[in-house]
């Protein structure tokens, strides 16, 4: 008697398998109307693209919204508004190694700027020059305060007021640049410096030239269109300041730079995205020749199904178009890694395409040229309750899968895995009738002996049937029947398999325990690029510069009341570089600036009388909060000894009280040099630096104004905190929710249990081969991570459903079956999205580099638990058949008596 999950069991495989079987039945009767609903479908989907939304926002895509970092971006937006666009030189002499502080080299420098400061570029008919689009900055220049010396611009060449003039009439220059500062001073723009004995500068093989913008994205209204675009400046930086750059080489022979920009990350990034779009063809057109090879004979004519690779293309087409417009009529944004999404739907269309074809094959009982189409339409029923339960448990454990990270509190993640979840239930659908329908309707062209390209057309050679001509196994499928499965069945086979995947599992659980999270942002950067070529610039010669720091103060009269501790700030931030939160010693220009520290010298080395002449108390300060701020604002003027710091504060509309105040630190440079000599930045010392950070300033207490800290990394930063979260978090959910609906859709509490656990060992060791090629987490890696949940359930839950479906008392046997029916077509799938990804891993882009080597990960460990490793645990634990389940014919290599040599094939009952 059948116990009760026996009976869910029967019922549930017998609900799908008879539903299926109506929409068999009706496609085959009806496949030109099907195909019709499919194409129209897809249309009324396509509306949705009218409310299509495209984000490139990094603090959009891959930063939890409402962090602490997005409140503090914010407040500190509303004080000093948004951060200014950054392009840097480093000049350095044309011969390698030797000192660019000679004079030649200095005026070559002053023409290249005077070049870069004068170029005009021409946006919607207006020109603009630097002058027009700089960030407002006093004590830029050494003695001058109009011109450039209004603009933020940082370099050695401020002593000589950026005029080429004064330069060629200094007679001793080098005694000028000693006076730019102190050794540390010199150090922070300086790369390599060296000095005599009296710590004069001698030489140095480097400096910079740093130009500040201001951000202009909010303007051009790109804000509200989820981009980071800024078209006035992005036309200056490229007609003006990287056309200069890129002539130095003839144009200044003297001197040799590397350069980078505000558009320089999405130039080069998108450079090496769209470079790559003939691959993404190639791909293609790879798949459509292994699809056509592998679905018929390879030569068009009889057997040949071309057509078929064609439909399973388009498949993946009307899916991604349905897909994308659905999920833009809901509210989904597009992100930059969606462009993954036609591969991810290309393996699991495919996938389900070779089950439905399979199935198609196996239901033909003899020669096509007897079969009418009503009897292809009985054929597409029988098929369809066939294939239709294994596309199903496959379609419903991807959606799950999708469908659970699409609860991310990681945007990108979110949108991403909710376009795959739409798009897998359009594959689902138009699997089960758009290419069931073309199926039929190329049945009836190989029974009519019609021509594949040219379908209107008959042949002239007819048909040789044979009155005994039915389905075939093919050498795929007698190679599971012959080989494959007696092989890992027998009882050395059983304990190789079971010894070799406990290794395979213990490496990955050493892998994964030992992935970290790392700040992948240098590998997006193609590895030619001039940008990477800046990077590795500015980490040998100024390997201690790290990231902006501020800190902002607020509150009027706290800021007066405790103004001697924020003058003597940089006391509590001296000592803090070696360790969290590893902030720049506080001893140059380059590394503090702080607008009290600077006041209070003035008044105490002089007095008050060159900043409005103020009264003076004991400790050197204004007695009055007024004259306090009015003795501030003749300071840090434009035109004020403290003109460096006009930026620094903001005051209340009438500018009768401070309303906050800013002070700029320094992270040290926060980077780990990898095993094979690649220079990185470090996630996790930069997590330790902002959490530390944020400790530090609350420890400070009531001793200082209200307060907090601001860098502009610190948004992606706590994306790095979550990440690796996030990562555990959804595949653990994903993997939950999969043993559900497998339990629902399998309905064998032990096969469903089986398959759950050969996933999971499967993503753990996915995990341990990441750690060890070095794919470390982080915004791409996550998100392949979630696709390999679901492309790797496909494998197992078919195998795994086909067992359910073989009848008989031998387990042993069942599990062959099982293979030479469904094997073919599991590895069919497997092999075609692994070919779909392969190409890419010649790609410069890091997106589809990561990509397909996660893929072939996902592809080789997904397959080879689903037909190597599940059946042997189905072998040994599998449970009883379904009712419906067909009995073996025949024999087996399995079978006492047959022989080792014997090529035994499937055989078909008429």
């Amino acid at each position: 008697m059948a116990s009760c999950t026996e009976k869910f069991g029967n019922k549930v495989e017998g609900f799908i398998g008879g539903n299926f079987s109506k929409v068999g039945s009706y496609v085959g009767l009806k496949p030109r109307r099907t195909i019709a609903f499919a194409i129209v479908l897809t249309a009324v989907c396509g509306g949705g693209f009218a409310r299509w939304s495209t984000e490139n926002r990094a603090d959009k895509l891959w930063v939890p919204q409402d962090t602490v970092a997005e409140t503090e971006t914010e407040d500190y937006q509303q004080y000093f508004g948004s951060s200014s666009r950054f392009n840097s030189i480093i000049v350095q002499a044309n011969v390698e190694g030797e000192n660019v502080l000679t004079k030649a080299r200095i005026e070559d420098a002053m023409k290249m700027h005077k070049k870069i400061e004068s170029e005009v570029s021409t946006v919607d008919e207006k020109d603009y020059t630097f002058l027009d689009l700089c960030t407002p900055s006093g004590g830029s220049c050494f003695s001058e305060s109009d011109g450039v010396c209004q603009c933020l611009v940082l370099s050695v060449l401020k002593m000589w007021n950026y005029d080429l003039a004064t330069l060629q009439n200094d007679a001793d220059y080098m005694a000028t640049l000693n006076e730019y500062g102190s050794k540390d001073d010199l150090d922070g723009v300086l790369g390599k410096a060296t000095y005599d004995d009296s710590g004069v500068l001698v030489s140095a093989e480097a400096f910079t030239l740093s130009y500040f913008i201001d951000d202009r994205t909010a303007a051009a209204g790109s804000d509200e269109n989820g981009s980071e675009a800024d078209p006035i400046n992005e036309a200056w930086e490229e007609d003006a300041f990287l056309s200069t750059a890129e002539s130095v080489a003839t144009d200044y022979a003297t001197l040799s730079v590397d350069y980078f920009s505000g558009r320089s990350f999405a130039d080069e990034f998108g450079g090496a995205i769209s470079g790559d779009l003939l691959l993404v063809q190639i791909s293609y057109i790879v798949v459509f020749l292994f699809l056509g090879a592998t679905m018929g004979r390879f030569i068009p004519g009889p057997e040949s199904r071309w057509t078929m690779s064609l439909a399973a293309l388009v498949l993946v087409g009307l899916s991604t178009g349905a897909g994308f417009g659905l999920s833009s009529a809901m509210g989904f944004f597009f992100g930059p890694v969606h462009s993954l999404l036609p591969f991810i739907l290309l393996g699991i269309g495919v996938d389900d395409a070779f089950v439905i074809l399979n199935a198609f094959n196996r239901e033909r009982k003899g020669p096509r040229s007897a079969e009418t189409n009503d009897d292809i339409a009985k054929r597409a029923s029988k098929a369809m309750a066939r294939a239709g339960a294994s596309i199903t448990v496959t379609s419903m454990t991807d959606l799950v899968a999708f469908g659970i990270s699409a609860s991310s509190s990681l945007p990108a993640l979110a949108s991403f895995c909710a376009y795959a979840a739409v798009g897998i239930v359009f594959l689902w659908v138009f699997a089960s009738t758009f290419f069931a329908a073309t199926l039929v309707l190329d049945e009836r062209r190989q029974r009519d002996n019609r021509m594949e390209c040219l379908c209107c057309i008959t042949r002239k050679k007819d048909l040789e049937d044979d009155e005994n001509d039915k389905f075939e196994e093919d050498g795929v499928s007698r190679y599971f029947r012959n080989k494959h499965a007696p092989l890992i069945l027998s009882k050395g086979g059983k304990a190789a398999v079971l010894l070799i995947f406990s290794g395979l599992l213990g490496f990955g659980i050493y892998g994964a325990m030992n992935l970290s999270v790392e700040n992948t942002e240098r590998a997006f950067i193609p590895s030619g690029s001039y940008l990477t070529k800046y990077i590795n610039a500015a980490d040998e010669y100024y390997p201690s510069s790290g990231t902006d720091l501020f800190f902002v103060f607020e509150g009027g009269s706290d800021i007066y009341s405790k103004r001697a501790f924020l003058a003597g700030l940089d006391d509590k931030l001296t000592g803090k570089s070696t360790d969290a939160p590893y902030i720049a010693e506080p001893t140059s220009a380059s590394t503090y600036r702080n607008v009290m520290t600077g006041l209070e010298a003035v008044l105490t080395a002089s007095g008050s009388a060159s900043v409005g002449g103020a009264t003076l108390g004991v400790d050197n300060w204004p007695t009055t909060e007024a004259d306090f701020v009015s003795t501030l604002q003749a300071y840090a003027s434009f035109i004020g000894p403290g003109a460096i710091y006009a930026q620094d504060i903001t005051y209340n509309n009438d500018r009768t009280q401070v309303e906050a105040i800013r002070v700029e630190c320094a992270y040290v440079s926060l980077t780990k040099t990898k095993s094979n000599g690649d220079v990185i930045d470090d996630a996790e010392k930069q997590i330790k630096a902002m959490d530390a950070t944020r400790d530090m300033v609350s420890d400070w207490g009531d001793d200082v104004p209200t307060a907090f800290p601001y860098s502009q990394n610190f948004i992606s930063i706590e994306g790095f905190k979550i990440i690796k979260q996030e990562l555990f978090t959804n595949v653990g959910l994903a993997l939950a929710a999969v043993a559900v609906i497998v339990f629902i859709t399998v309905a064998s509490p032990v096969t469903s249990l089986l398959i759950t656990v050969n996933v999971t060992f499967c993503i753990i060791e996915i995990l341990g081969f990441m750690y060890a090629i070095g794919i470390a987490i982080d915004s791409v890696s996550v998100i392949n991570i979630v696709l390999a949940v679901g492309l790797s359930i496909d494998y197992s839950a078919h195998v795994g459903h086909c067992f359910m479906l073989k009848g008989g008392d031998s387990k042993d046997r069942r599990v062959l079956e099982s293979l030479a029916d469904i094997g073919a077509a599991v590895l069919s799938g497997a092999t075609t999205t692994f070919l779909a990804v392969v190409v890419l891993l010649f790609s410069s882009s890091y997106v589809f580099t990561t990509l397909s080597k996660q893929f072939a990960l996902t592809v080789g460990l997904g397959s080879i638990h689903g037909l190597v490793l599940l059946p042997v645990l189905l072998s040994l634990f599998g449970p009883k058949a379904f009712a419906s389940a067909e009995m073996p014919v025949g024999l087996s290599k399995l079978d006492k008596g047959v022989s080792a040599d014997d090529d035994l094939a499937l055989e078909v009952e008429a």
